[in-house]
């Protein structure tokens, strides 16, 4: 990294200060999208769809919701001129549907580029050629005005081919490299097509401003697209259109800036395929509207099933940290994250709010058909107390105490820590389940009696070491009388017993689940939870599970001591 002084701007900022975007909060509509899936994402695939694989991802394109999709580049090879004739020749294009082609200014291929569309019902043209310094000084070796030259012979062949082929054709035009051209002579070049247009209300051209290598920061990007936007001929007949690469990483920025800079037309792919670090992710892009209150105008509700097919036939697979789509961006596997969230949605539970705000989601993973269980809190030794608990309570129906989910939240992660994993919900039940539920060793208990209304005594049979003894104990309540009978019999002392109980339903099983907790002489908490259909048994066990806990602390304490 030493060679720093061999690189420069290669952009060209507007000859005019062009802010007034940045006078806007948020977008507040959705732009008229296209897809490039299967043009400009399929050229950038190691191995290229086939046939089929196209079909079906037209397929899904269309069930999206894409009202413009480029389908390719017809006249460059034959497998795109099949797959362009087999989508108007078995009538698959939907009758709300425009595809898009696109050309190079040059006649053969204009030519073919529109016999390949004889019988589409709507079709966009898309004519472009390189206008960026660095191409017409390395690539082409041409002046300006041989380069504009260029553009303005492909307009009018467009007008000549159009006229002859029968078909509802709109124009698109790029001055492809866009961001790399003096944005003064990108206006002229673009400017100069539209004199051959000559746009009209009813037939308006699109002209297409791609960021075909992100050079800029992205508000530069979008002081360009502004004053391309005040300064075009036929603005009110012109669909000015961005098609953002992410060189820079910064192809959604581009894109939404851009849009608050007068763009009104997007195109991009799915997940972010194409060519080097790939186009502009239409899903992010979307998904970030949606979660200001802006309706995309896309179906993206089932959002793993549209990822399964992406996947399968271009075998790409998306990231899994890529916005909204990555099967770990709603995962908490920090101890704060997973208690705000587990908090954020009990309250939401309680408020029944309407706006989603739920800390950490800036989006209800349910909407674009993610789950909670197992994808938004997930355990490892960095997880803390809230996130175990809502697990537990959301797959096992435990509302376990604060300060129990504290002592469980240490157990878990030492689990965790010992054996360098993430623990899955069942391992979390298991652990629970081993070190707190009806635990019966080293006190079991076999059987209790009650005497008494207000008074209550106890009779009570239970089995240390494999002896079983009938003990005797009172109290102002029947839990208490076991507890004093437990204390007195067993030697112990602990103070401070607290209780909770709530019902728990798995499946047509109904179950009264009870938490008791004690406090040693030496201030330490132990816990214990009894499950039983009868609410009274469960007490009694949540009482044992927690004298036994003890009870073990303190018999290796006392084997330590020998």
């Amino acid at each position: 990294m030493k060679n720093v002084s061999k690189y420069t701007r290669n952009y060209f900022m507007p000859p005019a200060t062009s802010l007034k975007w940045t006078e806007k909060e948020y977008i507040d509509k959705a732009p008229t999208w296209c897809s490039v899936d299967l043009r400009d994402g399929n050229q950038a695939l190691i191995i290229p769809m086939n046939l089929q694989e196209k079909l079906e991802y037209f397929q899904v394109l269309v069930d999206v919701g894409f009202k413009e999709i480029e389908v390719g580049f017809p006249a460059a090879s034959d497998t795109e001129y099949t797959f362009l004739r087999t989508l108007i020749e078995q009538n698959l294009i939907p009758d709300d549907v425009t595809i898009q082609v696109l050309t190079q200014s040059r006649e053969h291929i204009i030519k073919k580029t529109f016999e390949s569309l004889r019988g589409a019902k709507n079709a966009v043209v898309h004519l472009y050629n390189s206008t960026s310094l660095a191409q017409r000084e390395q690539v082409f070796r041409r002046s300006k005005e041989e380069i504009k030259d260029i553009a303005v012979s492909g307009a009018h062949l467009l007008n000549k081919y159009a006229a002859e082929v029968e078909g509802n054709f709109k124009f698109q035009y790029s001055p492809e490299s866009f961001t790399g051209t003096e944005i003064e002579f990108a206006l002229d070049v673009c400017n100069s097509v539209l004199d051959v247009w000559q746009p009209t209300a009813d037939k308006k051209v699109i002209i297409n401003l791609p960021a075909t290598v992100s050079m800029s920061m992205p508000h530069v990007y979008a002081s360009q697209i502004e004053y391309m936007s005040e300064n075009m001929n036929y603005r009110e007949n012109v669909i000015l259109s961005l098609h953002p690469h992410n060189d820079r990483g910064t192809g959604v920025a581009d894109a939404e800036l851009g849009i608050l800079a007068g763009a009104d037309r997007v195109e991009g792919t799915l997940f972010g395929n194409g060519e080097r670090t790939g186009n502009v992710d239409i899903v992010t892009l979307a998904l970030n509207m949606y979660t200001h209150g802006v309706d995309p105008q896309l179906n993206l509700d089932n959002l793993p099933a549209i990822q399964e097919v992406y996947e399968r036939v271009t075998r790409m697979s998306v990231p899994d940290r890529q916005p909204y789509a990555g099967k770990l961006v709603f995962t908490a596997f920090s101890g704060s994250h997973q208690d705000a969230i587990a908090k954020g949605m009990k309250w939401r539970e309680q408020e029944d709010r309407k706006h989603w705000t739920v800390p950490y989601l800036p989006v209800d993973p349910e909407d674009i058909g993610r789950e909670y269980e197992g994808e938004v809190i997930r355990i490892n030794s960095q997880s803390g107390k809230g996130g175990i608990g809502y697990l537990l309570e959301q797959a096992y129906g435990f509302e376990l105490p604060p300060k129990m989910r504290e002592t469980l939240g240490y157990k878990v992660k030492d689990v965790s820590d010992r054996n360098q994993k993430e623990l899955m919900t069942n391992e979390i039940h298991d652990i629970f389940m081993k070190e707190f539920v009806n635990v019966d060793s080293p006190a079991e208990l076999v059987d209790y009696t009650f005497e008494g209304k207000d008074t209550a005594t106890t009779t009570i049979q239970v089995n240390v070491n494999g002896e079983t003894n009938t003990w005797h104990g009172a109290g102002n309540g029947r839990l208490d009388a076991i507890n004093n009978a437990l204390q007195k019999e067993l030697g112990i002392a602990y103070k401070d017993l607290t209780y909770k109980e709530h019902a728990q339903s798995i499946g047509s099983q109904a179950n009264a689940v009870s938490y008791v907790s004690i406090t040693s002489d030496n201030g330490t908490v132990y816990w214990g939870c009894g499950i039983d259909p009868d609410i009274m048994n469960s007490s009694v066990k949540a009482l044992f599970s927690a004298v036994n806990n003890l009870l073990k602390v303190e018999q290796e304490r006392f084997a330590a001591t020998k």
